[in-house]
């Protein structure tokens, strides 16, 4: 912080998306918060989309939440209570739950926004106090079907294997399933320069969005289809002679099984199958084997499906059939969504991971975290449930549960809106013994919870993130947090000390960084070698960054696999993969695909997005195309009912020309999305297929 014409002037980051766009806040009296470009931070350039603008907004909102709140049992309502109060009330109801039903009656719920600190002390409870194996976060259902398709192909799980900004020197960019320019205005410009250069941009979508207007070519497939273009564009790439042999004799595995398996997808089959014309096909693979710097892209359009992992990896066989990963300005990169998504599991609060990418199954793993914990590997529990899985095995099944946990402590997440069938989940939540929401307002998950914790949004603290290129950057406190409030991280250590935990646990957010970086040290994602000042110096450092033997200073890693991939043997594999296609496909009853997104004005749940008056919120909205309008008699503005198998919802029509006739889009930042969405789930990455279930509409 510094200070500039006795105004104080904090440079920091974006509370929103992965891009963790620089900004600087500027304290004006003594709450006010203005917010002002950084110029000079290279992810934004100074730019920001409408949501960073007017991100300080919610400070001071009248919804803040300052104190706590318990849920009276006479009244069955949620009156006010000092910290130790609800402390208190937490600790004994899970020391009385654990002692009943064992360790695993209590899990936690995490958030792909919590700073890695955060995540680091809340994987760190809930396997050192709570003693619990059950912990997992919203961010599986993120990019975590990227993350399990990168492990196996590279070895490692970084969204962008290089900086974002290397994609304006691209000669083709192929996005999909991505709607950048309305997800993440500010990198849209890359696609812009890209073009400026004459470079070509491609978009995959089943919705013609902003970002498809800026595209050289559009292909617009029917949902769920996308791993069945890609085996159609091996196929066509391999026909052609187009394989960069000597790139996969030297540095990949598997290629002559993959080869095989996409002889049968010629052109005519992939349009039978996507509704993709034989030569936009054509197109694509020529603009994609006569230019020689590609980068291919994937999004939650991709992922989110029960075959995400599989429709990955079917994009990272084309990337590397050119011979792209490892090449400059080209190669294979998957666009995070949330602020730190990719931090957010890379030190624990994922089901099945320790600090530092390390898998908790793994002997040694367990050793080298246990011995910087201070506690013996076993005492550690071992892999829990993923997200989904998790939520819907909660409650006891004598209250209408799952026969899973009792207690649920939820950190930096809105499950009642961001929930797979969501209703179903929602009886879960109610048929607990104990749940406990932490939140700066009152979210619709809050409002279901028996103790409600005010806490500190992202300009009240500090705390490093890891954007989507993997670059650890550091948000700094900007202005004090309201009378009443405290820091995930104080919950955190009182809880632990109310529980007996057998190692205390501070809340110095660079001490936790610190310990956070010797846990990580070794492993895939090794922070070890990044400080608070060297984030400060160098505008972010980009792991893995480990610790030198010889005490030099390790520059981090910009670009990866230029030498060798993350492998055993240092080669990247090829996977053979098949198109299924959607785990639920129209029939008589439910004719239609529907499929979920985002918009521009909000952000994932809209907890804090729909509180900013600035931002516009009107509401949900049901897209159609203007012949499926038609059928139904619909007209635009009018309510249109929409069912699926797991439930209906009601909003107003808007009827476009951009979107496919047999498919309808909803976003999903209000309630009633997601009680239509479909829970099967990616076999590799337990990711539900939020993007595509079968639906049907009527006026």
């Amino acid at each position: 912080m510094t200070e500039t014409g006795g105004e104080r002037v904090t440079r920091t980051h974006c509370p929103y998306c992965s891009l963790q766009c620089g900004m600087t806040l500027q304290k004006q009296g003594r709450t006010a918060l203005e917010v002002l470009p950084w110029a000079e931070f290279p992810v934004n350039e100074g730019g920001l989309c409408r949501k960073g603008w007017t991100a300080a907004e919610l400070r001071g909102h009248r919804e803040r939440l300052t104190s706590p709140m318990i849920r009276d049992r006479a009244t069955g309502e949620l009156r006010a209570a000092d910290w130790d109060e609800a402390l208190d009330l937490i600790a004994t109801k899970i020391q009385d739950l654990q002692g009943a039903h064992g360790a695993d009656a209590v899990a936690i719920f995490g958030g792909g926004g919590l700073t890695n600190e955060k995540a680091y002390q809340l994987g760190k409870f809930a396997r050192v106090a709570l003693r619990t194996s059950q912990i997992d976060y919203n961010g599986r259902w993120c990019m975590s079907s990227a993350a399990s398709a990168g492990n196996q192909a590279f070895g490692i799980d970084r969204g962008l294997p290089f900086p974002l900004a290397d994609i304006e020197q691209a000669d083709v960019v192929v996005l999909v399933g991505s709607n950048m320019a309305e997800t993440m205005p500010p990198a849209a410009r890359h696609l812009d320069r890209l073009r400026e250069r004459g470079g070509k941009v491609v978009a995959v979508d089943p919705r013609k969005t902003p970002t498809a207007d800026r595209a050289d070519l559009f292909l617009q497939p029917v949902p769920g289809t996308d791993l069945a273009l890609a085996l159609g564009a091996l196929h066509l790439i391999d026909a052609a002679g187009a394989v960069d042999e000597d790139y996969v004799a030297a540095r990949t595995t598997g290629f002559d099984k993959v080869r095989r398996s996409v002889a049968s997808w010629w052109p005519e089959r992939v349009e039978r199958v996507t509704g993709i014309h034989t030569d936009e096909l054509r197109q694509l693979v020529e603009l994609m084997t006569t230019n020689e710097k590609v980068v291919i892209l994937t999004a939650r359009g991709a992922e989110q499906h029960s075959q995400g992992t599989a429709t990955v990896l079917g994009w990272i066989n084309v990337a590397l059939a050119l011979g792209l990963p490892g090449k400059d300005n080209a190669g294979y990169g998957c666009l995070t969504g949330q602020g730190n998504g990719q931090g957010g599991r890379e030190h624990g609060q994922k089901a099945d991971q320790l600090p530092g990418y390390r898998m908790i199954d793994d002997p040694a793993a367990r050793e080298h975290v246990a011995k910087v914990w201070g506690v013996t590997p076993e005492s550690l529990p071992g892999k829990g449930k993923s997200a989904y899985e998790l939520l819907e095995s909660l409650g006891s099944a004598e209250s209408g549960g799952g026969g899973g946990p009792r207690a649920l402590l939820v950190f930096g997440s809105n499950i009642v809106v961001s929930a797979p069938r969501a209703t179903h989940i929602t009886a879960r939540l109610e048929s607990l013994d104990l749940l406990v929401v932490c939140d700066m307002v009152m979210s619709e998950t809050a409002a279901f919870a028996d103790v409600v914790l005010p806490v500190t949004q992202w300009a009240e603290e500090s705390g490093t993130m890891t954007n989507l290129e993997g670059r650890v950057i550091l948000r700094e406190q900007a202005t004090t947090p309201p009378a009443g409030v405290r820091s995930d991280l104080d919950v955190i250590a009182g809880l632990a000390d109310r529980l007996g935990s057998p190692v205390p646990f501070g809340t110095d957010v660079e001490e936790i960084f610190a310990e956070l970086g010797r846990a990580s040290a070794g492993g895939k994602a090794d922070y070890s070698g990044i400080t608070y000042d060297r984030i400060r110096a160098e505008h972010g450092v980009f792991w893995p960054c480990p610790t030198q033997p010889d005490g030099t200073i390790h520059p981090g890693t910009p670009r990866m696999f230029a030498d060798s991939f993350a492998t055993p043997d240092g080669k990247a594999r090829f996977l053979v993969v098949e198109h299924v296609g959607a785990a639920e496909q129209p029939d008589a009853t439910f004719p239609l695909h529907l499929t979920t997104g985002r918009v521009l004005a909000q952000y994932q749940s809209g907890a804090q997005t729909r509180r900013v008056k600035s931002l516009p919120d009107d509401g949900p909205f049901v897209e159609l195309h203007p012949m499926l309008a038609n059928r139904i008699g619909a007209h635009d503005g009018d309510p249109v009912m929409v069912r699926t198998r797991r439930g209906e919802m009601k909003a107003p029509a808007k009827v476009v020309t951009t979107i496919r006739p047999d498919t309808v889009f909803i976003p999903f930042h209000w309630v009633g999305a997601n009680r239509l969405t479909n829970d099967a789930l990616d076999p590799s990455s337990r990711m539900p297929e939020f993007k595509v279930c079968a639906a049907e509409v009527t006026a």
